[in-house]
This record gives structure tokens, sequence and C-alpha cells, in this order.
């Protein structure tokens, strides 16, 4: 089902708003990625239509109507009533232009709808049922078929009319291929389980494009045919003002929006409905808000207004199809997604930091509705715990509170204005501070010179590791200022290097003397040398004497 409906994950941007904005919350969110869960979507194509990043894209079916095009049989196009909402031209400038592209012709989806309403008719006539629910859309269909299962039996188990439509054209053109051109995606899905009846499903946008590259355009006309009463289904009540509604013990209803179809099916299963008809719609507005109606879909009163007027007061002449191809057989129920306990739901809460009901916030800020519809799609692996904004931020701000108040490092931060902001328990202690309060909000020069911040201010350049002596502290500081200017604030960082410097002092003072004392007792070694030198000179000078002395007295014998 998903190959329908695709994700371009490089756009993918972690905003949540699709799972925010999926009725059945059939999207899972992991790797910082979001995924469509194939058994749990509905196609109803609002993920599409809310995404910001244009992250979601529908499969285009252009090649596969290019490639029928190409072959033998007849292409016929169905265009759903809502063409006019959507192009502002009748079906005629519409025929034009799709045969210029190769298709044999086109017709009416509403021709199959008048169809359809003609078997709602005879199913109430007949009285066999309590309740019917209408089958026209796909999105409504699956919906039931997976999430309410109990509804099933009151599902009309007639075509829809693009089925029903194209069934026709085939019986009135043997051999013609069929190609259903509306404003839904979950059509595309019904074509390819229609058994054969639609080759293929393109979307409005899918048309238009091709049109503009094959350099066609629309011609302006609106024809105006009395026999068109079906025109009216893709709107709100649409199929309700087709029918004849004979039957006065049943009410008839129309709802529109997947949230308000919910809310009926919650009270068919719960009994508080009975001899009802009710027309189901996904979209609001029925299928002139579907998801591909491009700038129709935000001017909905212009739209129903193009419908209403080119819609006529009777039904189209038909020859009904034979009961064997009007009809379905044998729905069967989807997989409903597994549901976990209170345990494990509380759990989970608790590894999210909600371990009290006041903790569940259910600000939806995660795409779900409440806390514990998070922990259930945790527990369903369609959601993680870094999901919940509130848990993360409470979390960061833990980590970042917990780092600025136990760093050695005095931390002041303070606005253009040079007043402080913020203010850490080093700075406190650097700067003899009892509290925060004494500051908060005061002018930095209370504090300290504020030279070094007015340069870093008006230059922009940062200062670091700039020694600095605070006299009235008596201390020795490096000081480092950083401006950011994209949140406009200064940041001082003052590391205490006091003890650092008094030691370096010391040091230095101990070199000194030690110095001192090595040159006294060279200078002391040196005048002990000389005396030594100086009593050895005379020693030799006596002995010198009194050699010569022998010398010459030996010499004279």
């Amino acid at each position: 089902m998903t190959k329908f409906l695709n994700l371009k994950k490089s756009n993918c941007k972690n905003c949540y708003k699709c799972i925010r904005h999926c009725p059945v919350k059939s999207i899972r969110f992991s790797g910082n990625q979001a995924h469509i869960v194939e058994d749990e979507c509905i196609l109803c194509g609002k993920c599409f239509v809310v995404c910001p990043q244009n992250a979601k894209e529908i499969a285009d079916s252009t090649e596969m109507a290019r490639v029928m095009l190409g072959g033998d049989e007849p292409v016929v196009a169905s265009m759903a009533p809502s063409f006019v909402a959507h192009y502002g031209v009748g079906i005629a400038p519409i025929e034009a232009a799709l045969k210029k592209l190769g298709f044999a012709g086109a017709e009416e989806t509403a021709i199959g709808a008048t169809m359809v309403k003609k078997e709602y008719d005879r199913m109430l006539n007949e009285g066999r049922r309590d309740i019917v629910i209408s089958s026209c859309c796909p999105s409504v269909n699956l919906l039931i078929q997976t999430y309410y299962p109990k509804a099933l039996p009151y599902l009309a188990d007639v075509v829809s009319p693009m089925v029903a439509h194209c069934l026709d054209i085939k019986r009135r053109i043997p051999g013609a291929k069929t190609v259903f051109i509306g404003p839904c995606l979950s059509k595309k899905d019904e074509a390819e389980k229609s058994g054969g009846a639609v080759d293929c499903a393109m979307t409005f946008e899918e048309l238009s494009q091709w049109l503009e590259a094959e350099n066609i355009r629309l011609e302006a006309g609106m024809d105006q045919t009395e026999e068109s009463r079906a025109r009216f289904f893709p709107t709100t009540g649409g199929i309700l003002k087709t029918m004849l509604k004979s039957r006065e013990d049943y009410s008839y209803m129309a709802i529109d929006g997947v949230e308000n179809c919910m809310a009926a099916l919650e009270d068919i299963g719960e009994g508080n409905l009975s001899r009802c008809f009710i027309e189901m719609s996904a979209c609001t507005g029925s299928c002139i808000g579907g998801p591909v109606m491009g700038k129709a879909q935000r001017a909905p009163v212009r739209s129903y207004n193009q419908v209403a007027t080119y819609a006529g007061k009777k039904d189209f002449p038909v020859d009904t199809l034979p009961p064997e191809l009007m009809y379905k057989h044998g729905v069967i129920p989807g997989p409903k997604p597994s549901a976990p306990g209170v345990d494990e739901i509380e759990a989970i809460l608790r590894k999210m930091g909600k371990s009290k009901r006041e903790h569940e916030l259910n600000c939806g800020s995660c795409g779900y509705n409440t806390c514990r519809d998070k922990a259930s799609a945790v527990y369903q692996g369609k959601a993680n715990l870094s999901m919940c904004l509130p848990f993360l931020k409470d979390k960061a701000e833990s980590f970042s509170e917990n780092i600025i108040h136990n760093t050695p490092n005095g931390i002041i931060v303070l606005n253009e204005d040079l007043e402080v902001q913020q203010i850490n328990v080093a700075a406190r202690r650097i700067l003899n501070l009892r509290s925060a309060a004494e500051v908060m909000g005061e002018p930095i020069v209370r504090l300290l010179d504020p030279k070094d911040f007015q340069t870093v201010r008006s230059t922009g350049r940062s200062i670091r590791d700039r020694k600095r002596y605070l006299a009235e502290y008596e201390r020795y500081v490096e000081e480092t200022i950083i401006y950011d200017k994209e949140y406009r604030i200064l940041i001082g960082i003052l590391r205490d290097i006091t003890d650092l410097e008094k030691d370096r002092v010391r040091k230095e003072s101990f070199n000194r003397q030690t110095v001192d004392i090595a040159d006294k007792v060279v200078e002391k070694q040196m005048r002990v040398v000389q005396e030594i030198a100086s009593l050895l000179g005379e020693t030799v000078a006596e002995t010198k004497i009194a050699l010569t002395k022998l010398k010459k007295s030996i010499e004279d014998e």
C-alpha cells in the first residue's frame, strides 16, 4: 500500500507534523525519519498535504497510462466529478485535451455514481439493514476494515462510482482500457484491487503535469445538462442530494473528515445509532477537499459553488450493471495494531520521566494526542522516547544546568546592554556573591570592569584566556569572552588561577633565593681558592729562596 505514497528521506526534518495530522497514527518514526506503516495506513493523504518539507510524494501513474495509450486497445478516461472544481471547465474541454494525448474519449465518473445511488435507494427500500454506510470513499472503507471491523456489516457492499463507471465503459466498449483521474490518493489502491475494472488511476496533478509537458491547454467551456444530478457526489451531502430518501423511518446524515467518521463509528459500535443511512467521506468537504485538489482545496466555498452550478436536477440516463458486478463480496477485516496493557504503558511513561499523572502534559508536540497514546506507539515500535519535546527539554536543561553549576569555571551571561542574565556558583565564589539574586538584571559594571565586554560587543571578536588581576577580589583569572550574535548575548568565562599564580610567585621567590644562595656559595669558594693560592704562592717563594741558598752554598765549597 505504501507504494502509492513514498517518502523522500532527505527532506524529512524531524517535525512530527505528519504524525500529528495522521488520524490513525499509521506513521512510524525511527532513525530520524518518518515511515508509513503499510498495514495501518488508510491512504487519506493528510500527511502528504501537511508536510512542510514536501517529503511525501504520491506514486506517479503517468507512465502506466502512456504505455496503455501506446497499445491497440482504446483507452477511456473516467473523470471524477470534482474535476469541475479543480479545472473550472466542463467535460467537453477535458475530453478534447485528453484526446490530444491519445485517449479515445473521456466521461464523467458521475455516470457510475448514478448507478451506485440507485443501489443505495434499493437497499433502503428493502429495509433489510438497520444502518447503511456509503462505500464510495476507499479511505473510509479501509478505516472500517482495519480499525472498526464490527461496523463491516453496515458498510454497503456496493462498488464505488469509479469501479461502476469503468465496468460500464468496458461493457459498452469491448476491449477498452480505463483510466480514472481524480483528487484521491486511495483510488490508486482501490484501482489495483478492482479486479481489472480500473486499469490505472491518476491524480489531477499528474494529468496537469502531463498536459503541461505536451503543451496542451484546456479551452474554456461549461456545458449545462439537466440530467447530471450525480455531479453533486464530490461534496459533503452530495450523495444524499441525489437519493430519493423515501424511507421516513430512516435518518440521513453526511459526515466528512476522518475524525468525525471515527466518532460516528464509535457510536455505532456502542449501539448509539440505528435506522440511518450515513454518507461518509474521509476528506473534509468530501472529494472537493481531496489531497490532490491543489488550489481548489483551499477554496471550499468556491469549489462547492462550481460543483453545484454544474450539477443538474435529474439523473444521468444509465443502464444498471448486473448484481454480480455492482456488489463486492467477502471483505476481510484487516490486521488491527496490538495494544499494550496498563503496566506496559506505565513502564514506558516512567522512562519518559512521567511517574505521576500531573507529569502527563498531553501537549501533542510529539504528534500524539496524549502521553499515553505516545507510550502505546512506543510499545508498538512506531515512536521513541526522544520524541517527547518536554522530556528532551527538561533533560537538556538538567544536563546543561548540571554542567554550568558544577563547572569550576565562573560563567556570566550578559545581554547586549551588558546586564547580568545568568551567573553560576563558581562565578559567585570568585566575585564574593552570596546569591545570584543580588546581581540578576544589574549592569556588569557592578561586578567587573566592563571594558573587555564592550570591546567584544563592538568588534565581534572573542577574547580568549586573557590573564587578569581582579584587585577588588584579590584574585587572578584567565578571562574568555564570547559574543553570540544569534542570541544576542555575551558569555564570560572566568578561570580562577589565583592558587596557580601564588604557586608561581612562590616558585619564583624560591628560585631567586636558591640562586642567591648559589651565588654566595660560589663567591665564598672563590675566596677560599684565592686564599689557598696565596698561601701556596708564599710557600713556593720561601722554598725557592731556601733551595737557592742551599745551591749557592754547595757551589762555594
